[in-house]
């Protein structure tokens, strides 16, 4: 399991994603879900991704491939005229290497989906942002969706519901971005870090390097640190329940 957000502000792009990854609780593993493409000038894609290892690995490794090989006739992510486009042919690339592996292997009806976040822009039109689902369908960030989640999204999602704002800079995506990680990684074993992080600024097209933060950072450890404590200040000023018969210890 992993944990990926992507975020639509009003001035741009930002994505984080986990590196963890598990097959039992003695075989953990790092590996990044965070993949870019840039045509500079022209274009920058980001994708997340999520599921099955070995079934996302195929995914990206096929659209890179691509990307390549300008002979072959398949289509290239660096050649889609839209990014509605770029979102179906990541779909659909999903979709087909799902179908060409199920059946193989464990007999899990699930072993082989994967689920990815796909961002970006493309030169005279606006940023989008897409969540991709195993069945090669996918929905928009909008408005009333403006953030999209894939993997162990329960943990994290509270805190992004109750402080997102679309005019938020950067550094307080990043910063909400590290409370809702932390509380996921808290509470579920199977998301951990280093985290990958990289922002995409409107109209830039040009990609900024993803950013790789380790349990040690500091600003993650002071982020989380706070967090702790202002939650139980918060929860420390609340007014306690007046119900008859509750014991007062």
């Amino acid at each position: 399991m992993t944990y990926g957000v992507g975020m639509k502000l009003d001035h741009g792009l930002i994505f984080m994603s986990d590196t963890r990854t598990n097959a039992g609780v003695d075989n953990i593993s790092t590996f990044t879900k965070m993949h870019q493409w840039t045509v500079p000038g022209e274009r920058v894609v980001t994708v997340l991704s999520a599921g099955n290892l070995a079934t996302t690995q195929a995914v990206m490794s096929v659209l890179d491939e691509r990307t390549k090989a300008p002979i072959d006739r398949e289509p290239s992510i660096l050649e889609t005229p839209t990014m509605f486009r770029t979102a179906e042919l990541v779909g659909e690339t999903v979709a087909s290497t799902i179908a060409r592996h199920r059946g193989e292997g464990q007999e899990a009806e699930s072993t082989f989906d994967a689920t990815l976040i796909v961002g970006g822009q493309i030169v005279g039109m606006p940023p989008r942002l897409f969540l991709v689902y195993p069945e090669g369908n996918f929905i928009e960030a909008s408005a009333d969706t403006p953030f999209l989640q894939i993997g162990e999204t329960k943990y994290g999602k509270p805190i992004l519901v109750r402080a997102f704002d679309p005019e938020m800079t950067f550094v307080e995506a990043v910063k909400l971005l590290l409370v809702s990680f932390d509380s996921t990684i808290k509470a579920n074993l199977s998301v951990g870090a280093p985290l990958d992080v990289v922002w995409y600024a409107n109209d830039s097209l040009d990609a900024t390097a993803p950013r790789r933060i380790d349990a040690s950072n500091p600003d993650w450890m002071a982020v989380s640190d706070g967090w702790g404590d202002a939650l139980r200040a918060a929860f420390g000023s609340l007014p306690d329940p007046d119900l008859d018969g509750l014991p007062s210890r």
